[in-house]
């Protein structure tokens, strides 16, 4: 990986702050600092590394704890100031546990945020080694992929009709559960919805014209 050092502006300290972005999820996991030294060794590993204030030295997320951080992209804002790391996390981020540092509520919840079916993935991809009789998720997976793809035409078919029937609420509840089992197919397939997007992202850029595939506009 080649990070571009001449553009970054680090302060009087030689320190510049990183946000870091699960790439999946879209949740920020933490914010930490890194000096030049850092970023090459990010570059070199393609991990991230930062450094700490408090111990003067360079520290590599995950080298105790095994929750490393493959960097993915690196942005500067617009002053280059600040970076942004896009990463994909092995583990939590944060030293307590939690997926990310930032779960201390400041404010009322906010429900329906975009970055939840992230969330979900991350969350089925441990269910899925649960033990069946304790999960519904390693149960279904456990069935095989002709029960899960069974399950997804059930809840396409279910979803559809609620459309249909012009049920605002049904329609909510079916999309949910196909979504979800949408979400076990793919596990099941040992696919990410990080492919799905990937394919979505490739059909958005493609020209209208002439491409069977390219998304509506």
């Amino acid at each position: 990986m080649n990070i571009a050092l001449d553009s970054v502006k680090f302060d009087e300290q030689g320190l510049i702050p990183v946000i870091v972005q699960d790439v999946l999820s879209g949740e920020v996991l933490m914010m930490a600092w890194a000096n030049r030294e850092s970023l090459e060794q990010t570059a070199s590993t393609g991990e991230m590394t930062f450094w700490s204030r408090s111990r003067k030295e360079l520290w590599r997320k995950g080298a105790a704890s095994g929750n490393t951080m493959k960097v993915l992209e690196l942005r500067a804002d617009c002053d280059g100031d600040a970076l942004l790391a896009i990463v994909e996390p092995s583990g939590p981020a944060c030293h307590t546990g939690e997926r990310s540092c930032f779960f201390n509520l400041l404010t009322d919840r906010c429900e329906g945020k975009g970055t939840f079916p992230g969330v979900l993935w991350r969350y089925l991809e441990q269910r899925r080694h649960d033990a069946p009789e304790e999960s519904y998720t390693a149960r279904l997976l456990a069935r095989g992929a002709r029960r899960v793809a069974q399950k997804v035409g059930e809840e396409g078919l279910e979803t559809a009709l609620a459309v249909a029937a012009g049920d605002a609420k049904e329609t909510v509840c079916e999309a949910a559960d196909l979504l979800y089992h949408l979400h076990v197919a793919l596990l099941a397939s040992g696919l990410s919805p990080r492919d799905i997007y990937a394919e979505l992202e490739r059909r958005h850029g493609a020209p209208a014209q002439g491409q069977s595939t390219a998304l509506p506009s």
